[in-house]
């Protein structure tokens, strides 16, 4: 009998208040701001938030927290929702904190009627200062006697737009000696003359985040809001607007976000790495963007894993990127077919093979799969094989191919090494072998046993492809505790590209989003930017399994 799944701490949270009946239903909701692509961690967020909704029965919303229109796009806003739905999730509402400017400022306005926020005409280096330290209160300023009159007229008129963008906020009035510095009179509002992605220039004042966020949140009656730790010192200020406003009592969790060895999570950092060309995009297979992701083979069902395994904590640490490559593995064990791929070929010559004499060898798609069916793969008197698995010159206990030694060509016969060809130079340009007719697989007779199998084409019949070889693209392990830029730990070798690699003809079959098995090599998926004539294969995982053992224990 399996041993129950313990709750985290958010689900035991879910359970009492249902439990006690404080609601009927939960609502969480999923807030991206439209201003970069999402990445690995925000899929930590959509997995937490809509899996917490489809276990309890509840529902989620997306809404897009677009009141930063300088950085925000169309563009981001149509990607995020394609991650969500390639993830597997499907949002109840698609909302913008957009759709509330209007309800947002009322709500601002009756702060201000309740002499609980104040216009403030005080600079940004002003007001920093006025706050004060963490061991010194903050001094207030002469605005923070204004009229709520005065007040309400001189909100209305940045409205209105008769200021310049900075020469006036909207604060709220709470506490300058409070020790949470967040607390000492936040601004609410700034003015902003952008153009807005929806709103267009209706607007030339926008919230802040601690302002739209909460009372976003209370407008659709979210029960559990759900944010990473760095949201823990805005909780006070999101619980006072709540209780000052007399609102629905949306109430703010946080729990630790996913920080990832190997990379960075910065959206600053990553649109960085696009503007500059050091990526190709976005979705660059190295950037742990989920397009990128996406576009890398990785699967839905992987990250969704990967995402369970790590669970949900209420301190930071730092999580093996490895792991995430285990579930990858995994996942596309059980569903990626087998092809053969040579990446740098050495000929082999069959002797004893006849000249213009092809057999179609029959193989199964995938041993994982039952249901894979079988294809064909073409064999002649003139193969590739991988040159490193040849050896002239071998030490012991070598079972790869060798002068006089044998190996069996995968789903094919045993051969034998009979003579090396080389060039002027000494190279070896060549191999000749003799085949055991009676060792064909599935119907071998031959009663030898060797210990070596080798993947293979038939230069007649194979295809070029490209295949882009990826791995980290840093070099430390630990981004957050480097020093200097982090574009100094940026990994030279992150991309090798096989300009020319030899495959068997069946591949010719694929389709983008159907991962495959390259025997002996990993998982690959076809790229994007393939096409017809210049067929490109990316490398999602290598075969090597790190986390086996881990997983185990």
């Amino acid at each position: 009998m399996s041993e129950e799944k313990s709750l985290n701490f958010i689900e035991e949270i879910i359970e009492s208040d249902l439990e006690a009946g404080k609601y009927k239903s939960i609502l969480t909701r999923f807030p991206p701001e439209p201003n970069g692509y999402l990445h690995v961690g925000h899929a930590k967020s959509i997995c937490l938030n809509f899996g917490l909704a489809q276990k309890y029965g509840g529902k989620t919303n997306l809404r897009f927290d677009d009141t930063n229109p300088e950085k925000e796009e169309t563009e981001y806003v149509e990607s995020i929702k394609q991650d969500i739905e390639w993830l597997g999730f499907q949002w109840a509402e698609e909302l913008y904190t957009s759709d509330y400017f209007e309800q947002l400022y009322q709500l601002a306005v009756k702060l201000i009627e309740k002499g609980l926020a104040y216009v403030d005409d005080s600079s940004s280096e002003e007001i920093a200062i006025q706050k004060g330290t963490p061991t010194q209160p903050g001094v207030a300023n002469t605005y923070r006697s204004r009229s709520v009159a005065e007040n309400l007229q001189l909100f209305a008129d940045m409205r209105a737009g008769k200021y310049n963008d900075g020469e006036k906020v909207l604060r709220a009035k709470i506490d300058l000696a409070a020790p949470n510095m967040l607390m000492r009179d936040p601004l609410l509002y700034r003015i902003k003359r952008a153009h807005h992605h929806r709103t267009g220039d209706d607007w030339c004042i926008y919230p802040m985040y601690d302002f739209a966020h909460g009372q976003s949140d209370s407008l659709e009656a979210i029960t559990h809001s759900i944010c990473t730790l760095e949201f823990v010192p805005h909780r006070p200020l999101y619980d006072w607007l709540i209780a000052q406003l007399d609102i629905f009592p949306s109430h703010q969790y946080e729990f630790a976000r996913l920080n990832m060895s190997y990379t960075v999570m910065s959206k600053r950092k990553l649109l960085k790495l696009v503007n500059d060309n050091i990526v190709s995009g976005w979705d660059d297979p190295r950037m742990p963007t989920i397009s990128g992701m996406r576009r890398r083979g990785y699967t839905p069902k992987a990250i969704r894993d990967f995402c369970e395994r790590i669970g949900v904590a209420k301190r930071d640490n730092l999580i093996d990127l490895s792991l995430l490559e285990f579930f990858v593995r995994e996942d596309l064990n059980k569903k990626a077919d087998r092809r053969m791929v040579v990446f740098d070929p050495l000929k082999v010559v069959i002797t004893n093979y006849a000249d213009g004499q092809l057999e179609n060898l029959s193989a199964e798609n995938n041993p994982e799969d039952a249901d894979s069916g079988t294809r064909n793969i073409p064999f002649t008197k003139e193969i590739y094989i991988e040159r490193d698995d040849f050896m002239e010159n071998p030490p012991k206990k070598y079972f790869r191919l060798a002068p006089g030694q044998m190996v069996r060509l995968k789903y094919a016969y045993i051969i034998r090494c009979d003579e090396v060809v080389k060039d002027e130079a000494g190279n070896i340009t060549e191999v000749h072998c003799s085949y055991l007719p009676e060792s064909k697989s599935g119907d071998d007779s031959s009663g030898i046993k060797v210990k070596g199998t080798l993947h293979w084409v038939s230069i007649a019949e194979a295809k070029h492809i490209e295949i882009r070889l990826y791995d980290r693209l840093f070099t430390a392990e630990d981004m957050d505790d480097t020093e200097g830029e982090y574009t100094d730990y940026l990994n030279e070798h992150s991309l090798q590209v096989i300009q020319k690699a030899y495959a068997e003809p069946a591949l010719l079959d694929a389709t983008q989003q159907t991962p495959y098995q390259f025997l002996r090599k990993g998982y690959f998926i076809l790229d994007k930017n393939s096409s017809p004539d210049h067929i490109i294969f990316n490398r999602t995982v290598g075969l090597k399994d790190s986390w086996a053992k881990e997983m185990k224990k």
